[in-house]
């Protein structure tokens, strides 16, 4: 059974492109898992075709979650519709905050399903300003857990790197934020209103190139520039100095609406930490140790995607050690950002130090 996944945070622009998919696409349905009531455990799973709704009804789940929702409901029914009587074609459509990458490779890992195609939805007119947002999820009733502590601008960031299709609505739809969609996804078809440029419904979704492409553990990142939105992307070969990097952090968010990478510290000589911020969210995970800190064994078991981008950044001094982060924004003073970054570099001086201090020390205790 073919199925498309349309997720968004903008919910009328999703609405939109799940009407336009089963008003093009015959004898096709939808299926929708409405969250709005979750923090009273309380999921009800809505199915329409392009006539209207066919049928709303509860969903008994152990434990009222998205992920639960997805394990218990969504892809038991899918699998008993790809069985009993297929559509010609399911269009899924998400929770305003659920991000894409755990329902695709849910859907994915299903024989009976094919997975054609996610589509990521956006309200032009809302995208900038929702990229900038400081709104966690509750702040607009959108969380889908008790903890659920993500912020607008990270969850919507993610519906848009991840999918291969952007429908993009809104009387902002062909000017500024189609480029800025574009830099955040450059691999995506952003489609606009009345213009789609492939027909979603065919083809096939890869999970595995989307996660390769989307990991700023190993994504390799460009320059680009059209009007007034730039992707700037720094590369280095030297360590950055901990402290003067931690100091310098808050001014570094303030240049852009994304940023994304990898990069190495002085004081963690082969911990590769990631960089992903969200506006002024940052978030810094462990990456695990650079290639070059590990025997010649165990790079060969490695991810693929992680080795082809060692070997792209492949230094004859320092391996695949480097800084590599990307920068994406709207009139991005590029000068500026670079000579901050690279005063964060340690100098010759600084160079095998030891190091009394590191904010850093907490994202990679191995």
């Amino acid at each position: 059974m073919r199925v498309v996944l349309v997720t968004g945070i903008h919910r009328s622009a999703r609405g939109l492109s799940v009407d336009e998919l089963l008003a093009t696409s015959p004898g096709s349905v939808s299926v929708h898992h409405d969250l709005e009531e979750i923090g009273e455990g309380i999921v009800h799973r809505v199915v329409r075709d392009a006539t209207g709704r066919v049928e709303r009804e509860h969903v008994d789940l152990v434990h009222a979650c998205a992920s639960c929702t997805l394990r218990e409901d969504l892809i038991p029914y899918l699998l008993r519709m790809a069985a009993e009587d297929p559509p010609g074609l399911c269009v899924v459509e998400a929770w305003d905050g659920v991000e894409p990458k755990l329902i695709a490779e849910a859907i994915a890992h299903e024989g009976a399903l094919r997975l054609v195609a996610v589509v990521g939805a956006v309200d032009s007119g809302r995208l900038v300003e929702d990229l900038l947002s400081d709104d966690d999820l509750g702040d607009r009733g959108l969380d889908i857990a008790e903890d659920d502590n993500r912020t607008v601008s990270e969850v919507l960031t993610r519906q848009i790197e991840y999918p291969s299709v952007i429908d993009l609505y809104g009387t902002d739809a062909g000017s500024e934020a189609h480029v800025l969609v574009e830099h955040l996804n450059p691999a995506a078809v952003v489609a606009l209103p009345g213009s789609r440029a492939i027909d979603p419904t065919r083809g096939l979704f890869d999970p595995g190139a989307a996660h390769a492409r989307s990991n700023p553990a190993w994504a390799q990142y460009g320059d680009r520039l059209d009007g007034r939105v730039r992707t700037f992307t720094w590369t280095r070969t030297r360590p950055l100095h901990p402290q003067r990097f931690a100091d310098a952090l808050e001014q570094v968010l303030s240049t852009s609406v994304r940023g994304r990478g990898r990069f190495w510290l002085a004081s963690q000589a082969d911990s590769l930490l990631v960089w992903e911020s969200f506006g002024a969210l940052l978030l810094v995970e462990d990456g695990g140790p650079w290639m070059d800190a590990l025997p010649p064994a165990a790079m060969d078991l490695a991810p693929e995607a992680r080795r082809v981008s060692a070997l792209l950044d492949w230094d004859p001094e320092a391996g695949d050690r480097r800084q590599h982060l990307s920068f994406v924004g709207v009139g991005l003073d590029t000068a500026a950002l670079e000579s901050l970054l690279d005063s964060c570099l340690v100098t010759d001086e600084e160079t095998g130090q030891e190091f009394s201090t590191d904010p850093f020390a907490e994202f990679s205790e191995r």
